[in-house]
């Protein structure tokens, strides 16, 4: 039996692919690993904060399902079923490392330059370039991004987590429980609870970008000075 084209494949449902990937199929596989690349970094994103590590994080998701494909019952989605095997990879890192910052911590002079736990880690800079051009509205939206970003970042762990997956991913209340073995009630207080903390903030943020609003100083104070002089 001829191998499915390219076309075939991109309209095959998500438990056709693992059907191919447990038989072997690249092809399948890297088609899979296309449609939940974006879902599945988010979700490792929200545990672990890092950029880097949320791509390593799945990366071996992936290994571990390719590995594992012949396994699955579909007593789950296959969306679910690969979410599940990249938070329990996400977890068990936070979990190593906080063993190991324990273990560095019990050695005398070990303190300096010690690994930070990768839950506390800022995956994302959000610092901005002065210099050139007033900015278009593409770089207005990508400093925005940034700073929400940031902002959900900076929320508490398992607060992050329900938030990422219910308002960036769009999954239920259900859908989030379930991944998470957590009650409904529990998500629906805590997704609450953390967009209330996100408001708060960004709110905050924007009364003092009003206040620095059409700053006076540096290029643009040194150009007016500098061209009244000229005229004088």
């Amino acid at each position: 039996m001829p191998a499915p084209s390219l076309p075939e494949l991109k309209n095959a449902t998500d438990a056709g692919l693992l059907s191919l990937v447990a038989n072997g199929s690249h092809a399948a596989f890297e088609v899979l690993m296309r449609r939940h690349n974006q879902a599945l970094y988010r979700t490792a994103r929200s545990i672990v904060r890092d950029d880097a590590e949320a791509e390593d994080i799945v990366q071996e998701s992936y290994l571990h399902a390719y590995r594992n494909a012949a396994g699955f019952r579909g007593e789950a989605s296959p969306a679910t079923w690969l979410t599940r095997i990249v938070i329990n990879e996400a977890n068990g890192r936070l979990r190593r490392t906080r063993r190991r910052a324990r273990i560095v911590q019990l050695i005398p002079g070990a303190g300096a330059g010690a690994p930070a736990d990768a839950g506390d880690a800022g995956g994302i800079d959000t610092d901005m370039d002065g210099h050139g051009a007033e900015p278009d509205e593409q770089v207005l939206r990508g400093e925005a991004r940034r700073l929400i970003e940031a902002r959900i970042d900076a929320l508490p762990g398992r607060l992050r987590t329900v938030f990422v997956l219910r308002a960036v991913q769009e999954l239920s209340v259900e859908e989030t429980a379930d991944l998470l073995g957590i009650p409904e009630a529990t998500v629906r207080s805590q997704f609450f609870r953390a967009r209330a903390i996100l408001r708060e903030a960004l709110a905050r943020d924007f009364d003092q970008a009003v206040e620095t609003a059409f700053t006076f100083d540096g290029a643009r104070c040194d150009r007016i000075v500098a061209g009244v002089l000229g005229r004088l």
